[in-house]
C-alpha cells in the first residue's frame, strides 16, 4: 500500500461515524470486490447484500485472501475474513453472500455492552 491509498483502519478515521452503518460498509465492501475484479468490470453483477460471493462474483480463493487483507486494513484485526469463515459450516461458506460479510463487520466493530 502507498502512502495515497484510501486503505486504513476504519476506526481511526475523523470524518466518518464509528461504527459505521451498514450502508456504508456495505459500500465500502463493494468498491473493495470492485477493487480485486477489475479487470472483470463490465461482466461484474450489481453488488448488493444478496450477492453470493462464490455464485455470483466467482471470488477465487486468492481473491478471497486479497479481499481479507483489504478489510482487515481498512476496518481492522477484529473483522478477519479467514476467523469468519473458520465458524460457518461448509454449505454457509458455499451461499456466504456480501450482505452475511457486511453484517459480520458491522457486529465486530459495535461497542461493547457498557462502553
Amino acid at each position: 500500500m502507498t502512502s495515497t491509498d484510501p486503505v486504513r483502519v476504519y476506526s481511526a478515521r475523523k470524518d466518518a461515524a464509528y461504527p459505521p452503518p451498514p450502508e456504508a460498509v456495505l459500500a465500502e465492501v463493494a468498491s473493495m470486490i470492485e477493487l480485486i475484479l477489475h479487470e472483470y468490470a463490465d461482466g461484474l453483477p450489481e453488488i448488493t447484500r444478496d450477492t453470493r460471493l462464490g455464485d455470483d462474483l466467482e471470488l477465487e480463493s486468492i481473491d478471497l485472501v486479497t479481499l481479507s487483507g483489504l478489510l482487515t486494513e481498512w476496518y481492522g484485526e477484529s473483522v478477519h475474513l479467514a476467523r469468519f469463515v473458520a465458524g460457518l459450516d461448509p454449505d454457509a461458506i458455499i451461499a456466504l453472500t456480501v450482505g452475511d460479510l457486511v453484517d459480520h463487520i458491522v457486529a465486530r466493530l459495535a461497542p461493547a455492552a457498557g462502553e
